[in-house]
């Protein structure tokens, strides 16, 4: 999936995000509001990660996506 279309149905995948990424808080999603690099950013300062390493794990949240 495109992240376009998830940008699309971002109500429908913050649930999925959530579960994912569950130290992300509701206030954290709505900042990101389905942008991607939003949501790379967020992923890599909660988690204290490498922002190579948030990209991997967004670019295979995206590939796994049924949303």
């Amino acid at each position: 999936m495109n992240w376009d279309q998830i940008q699309g149905k971002w109500k429908q995948a913050k649930g999925q995000v959530q579960q994912k990424w569950g130290d992300l808080t509701d206030d954290d999603l709505d900042v990101v509001a389905g942008k991607r690099d939003v949501l790379v950013g967020k992923v890599q300062e909660r988690y204290g990660i490498a922002r190579e390493e948030a990209e991997r794990q967004v670019n295979e949240f995206q590939s796994s996506c049924s949303c």
